[in-house]
């Protein structure tokens, strides 16, 4: 489904945040790519479950027919610097809600782009019939888990050792929801 293009500034950074658009499909390619090896608040580690152009086209494509389905960029100066999703289901029994995933290229972190992307992805849901919003956290991505909490978020679960990070070490994943009913 598409949005209406939302322009912010946050301590002196311009960006829009707007619907994903075909011809995006190279540019996240290259991006997601980028946040993997950033950061180990995703699943993958950089180059795993790489999505080529042609894999980026058909999400956004699909993404976009679907009305239970949401794809948003984040752009400062005509470069995609991070991209939000929110997945719905065709089975009946799980249409009423929606996967939430989010990434920001670390050079943008502090400019409140999660934020906006949490709250168009609250709006659209809110405004198109969707129920119930879920989300996956690493248990030590405190700063994420306070905005989701900030936001009506509930902890809905912990996967125990979910997570095996560069340090050795076995991390938790914390489940989230928010309802709207």
């Amino acid at each position: 489904m598409l949005v209406n293009t939302k322009e912010f500034t946050i301590n002196g950074l311009r960006y829009i945040i707007r619907s994903a658009m075909e011809n995006d499909a190279k540019s996240l390619s290259e991006v997601r790519l980028q946040i993997d090896g950033e950061t180990e608040n995703m699943d993958r580690e950089q180059g795993e479950a790489y999505i080529d152009e042609s894999g980026f086209k058909h999400v956004i494509n699909e993404d976009t027919e679907r009305t239970n389905n949401l794809f948003l960029v984040a752009e400062v100066n005509g470069r995609i610097v991070g991209f939000c999703r929110c997945e719905g289901n065709l089975l009946k029994r799980s249409a009423h809600k929606v996967e939430f995933g989010v990434c920001v290229l670390k050079d943008y972190w502090g400019y409140e782009i999660g934020k906006r992307f949490l709250e168009e992805s609250i709006r659209w849901a809110d405004t198109n019939g969707i129920k119930k919003i879920n989300l996956n956290v690493l248990e030590t991505n405190d700063k994420a888990i306070m905005l989701y909490q900030k936001y009506g978020f509930v902890v809905e679960g912990t996967l125990k050792n979910d997570k095996l990070l560069s340090d050795g070490n076995y991390y938790n994943t914390i489940l989230m929801g928010r309802l709207n009913v």
